[in-house]
């Protein structure tokens, strides 16, 4: 995963940028390895990828009528 920021970081930032896109990449990598899905946020909203990802059927309550936060 790598994300490309408009704004020149500091060096500190960029280091702790780096640092977590490298723990997000191996978290990933292991749920792969493992046969779990993850969930990640893709154009605007959560989207669960994987081979053993629920199907949207057998999840009848959407991301959005679930905001009681």
């Amino acid at each position: 995963m790598k994300i490309t920021s408009k704004v020149k970081l500091s060096e500190k930032g960029q280091i702790i940028l780096d640092s977590l896109q490298k723990a997000v990449t191996q978290a990933l990598e292991r749920k792969r390895r493992l046969g779990h899905y993850s969930v990640i946020w893709r154009d605007g909203g959560p989207v669960m990828i994987g081979e053993d990802a629920p199907k949207a059927s057998e999840n009848p309550v959407s991301y959005e009528a679930d905001r009681s936060f």
